[in-house]
């Protein structure tokens, strides 16, 4: 199932790439492993994915421990500062990052590590009461602050579009993030670059690969409906 599921997922990139004339490796697949055990991991690893995805520390934490080191693992979910000093050093990339304080204490905890971290500011572009992150007027400042602080980079922006049956009411909000990357670039501030847009899940990614994503985040798609129940 995960194999067939896989390549559904990665034509569709393709097509969608395509579709809007950009390159085949413009695009990379984040397969979301939360709350899935390490042998449904293994079996997506086995197919050559390499980039995963979870939202809790403690889980990413258990579970890089047990998996091949080659995994690149991104930290998607939000991120509450006391939780931060277990988190450095094992990520990829940082995708929920959506304040000052929270880059404070990443910074701070990189330090004593002396370890450089990559993050991407997240962005409630669909200004959602439910979702994390700043306002699209926010996330300049924001950008520009937390790009002064030492042991880390912003590499560019995320967001969570809502939850809908149509993925087409979610293109102006990957549209509006797209536009904001392209004016943050335009300001020129030192330790930032806006090359990763982290947007699109399993009801709209191919959407959000026609507007510029270079991150999409699938779960369901790839490993089924999520059971919390299981132990990892």
């Amino acid at each position: 199932m995960i194999a067939d599921n896989l390549k559904t997922v990665q034509n569709n990139i393709r097509t969608s790439l395509d579709r809007a004339g950009r390159g085949q490796t413009d695009a990379a697949l984040i397969a979301v492993s939360k709350t899935k055990p390490v042998s449904m991991i293994m079996e997506a690893y086995a197919q050559g994915i390499r980039d995963f995805g979870e939202n809790k520390v403690q889980e990413l934490a258990e579970k890089q421990e047990q998996l091949p080191k080659d995994i690149r693992w991104h930290m998607i979910g939000h991120l509450q500062r006391n939780k931060v000093k277990y988190l450095i050093g094992k990520t990829a990339l940082i995708h929920s990052v959506d304040s000052y304080r929270l880059a404070e204490e990443i910074s701070k905890e990189a330090a004593k590590k002396k370890t450089d971290v990559d993050i991407l500011i997240e962005v409630n572009v669909a200004q959602e009461e439910s979702k994390f992150g700043v306002s699209m007027e926010e996330a300049p400042d924001l950008v520009k602050k937390a790009a002064g602080l030492p042991f880390i980079h912003i590499k560019g922006l995320m967001t969570i579009a809502p939850n809908t049956e149509n993925p087409e009411e979610n293109r102006k909000y990957f549209q509006c993030l797209k536009q904001l990357s392209v004016d943050i670039t335009s300001k020129n501030v030192d330790n930032v670059s806006m090359n990763v847009l982290s947007m699109g899940m399993t009801n709209d990614y191919m959407v959000a690969v026609e507007e510029g994503s270079t991150y999409v985040r699938v779960g369901t798609g790839i490993f089924g409906e999520r059971n919390y129940d299981v132990s990892i």
